[in-house]
């Protein structure tokens, strides 16, 4: 496989779940931090999405000096032009690259990303009311969910589909990671809410919005303790959505691609990691190494693991 061909794969795939998971996380925010308008100002509810998507300064920067509002981030996040992880952006670069690699993916993929597109584009072309925005978020999880249920069930098991899967995983495992990380040091309006209702509620918030909220009840009984959520997201093996499912997985498709594993850089970035999380528990995480400071390191590693394949596989490295 050309190496172009590849890297177009690879991020058409990470461009998807990245737009994904900023849906997700404005139809969380939309739908169920109503619960905390007393307690929590407009700005605090808001900001925390900013900083999980790392763009606060592109914020302040087109509304300076301006307070933090619920409409304003949700059409900064949505369909801003110059932020580059915009929904809209996202899932415009998306379909171009579909649409140069139509010959590696099945017709069916090509058209569910085709007509998605064109609806996205078409419903951002009008202003949209603050209660219209849950439905046309939910309408961008869906059209996610097509084209990668038709991925799964109508593409090739040959490259193609390994490198899809692979910009899919890391793009998951660094939002994810985002997401917990932010939560632990950035909610809570002070220390003082820590085992308070609300805490309770933004646990769960949480694993809402990586739709692990039903999963997560049905595997822990003790409630929704901070350690037993965090042990949840990074370590569960069978939640699609954990760290360690999601860099397991990567593996496997690492594997997939054929020759010679052990030659790739990416292999042995994604070795390192695996083999230290074999000696690492949640404990260990909390009281010695610090949240914080494990899921910065993490992210660091998928930055590595991003470079690694770009020199592995792809022409250029991107820097998204």
């Amino acid at each position: 496989m050309l190496s172009r061909i590849a890297d177009n794969i690879y991020w058409m795939s990470r461009y998807l779940e990245r737009a994904n998971n900023t849906s997700r996380l404005i139809g969380i925010n939309l739908n169920y931090l109503v619960e905390a308008e007393d307690v929590l100002t407009e700005s605090a509810q808001w900001k925390p999405l900013l900083a999980i998507s790392g763009s606060i300064d592109l914020y302040e920067a087109k509304y300076p000096g301006q307070e933090i509002q619920a409409e304003r981030v949700i059409e900064f996040l949505t369909r801003e032009p110059g932020y580059p992880s915009s929904v809209w952006n996202c899932l415009r670069l998306a379909r171009e690259m579909a649409r140069i690699v139509r010959d590696r993916i099945s017709k069916e993929m090509w058209e569910a990303m085709n007509d998605f597109w064109l609806q996205v584009e078409g419903q951002l072309k009008h202003p949209l009311p603050l209660k219209d925005w849950p439905d046309f978020h939910k309408f961008v999880r869906n059209g996610v969910a097509l084209f990668f249920g038709l991925s799964g069930n109508t593409m090739m098991r040959g490259e193609s589909f390994c490198f899809s899967q692979i910009g899919t995983l890391l793009e998951r495992a660094d939002m994810t990671a985002r997401i917990l990380d932010v939560k632990y040091h950035f909610v809570l309006p002070d220390l003082s809410m820590v085992g308070s209702p609300l805490d309770y509620y933004q646990w769960a918030a949480l694993l809402k919005s990586l739709s692990g909220f039903e999963a997560y009840r049905r595997k822990v009984q003790a409630g929704f303790r901070p350690i037993d959520v965090a042990e949840f997201i990074i370590f569960e093996r069978d939640f699609p959505r954990s760290l360690r499912y999601s860099i397991d997985r990567l593996y496997d498709f690492l594997q997939g691609l054929g020759g010679s594993i052990f030659q790739y850089a990416s292999h042995g970035v994604i070795s390192a990691l695996l083999n230290e999380w074999e000696h690492t528990h949640i404990q260990e995480v909390f009281h010695d190494i610090g949240l914080h400071e494990f899921l910065q390191k993490f992210l660091a590693r998928t930055s590595e693991l991003h470079m690694a394949l770009t020199k592995d596989f792809f022409t250029t490295y991107r820097g998204e």
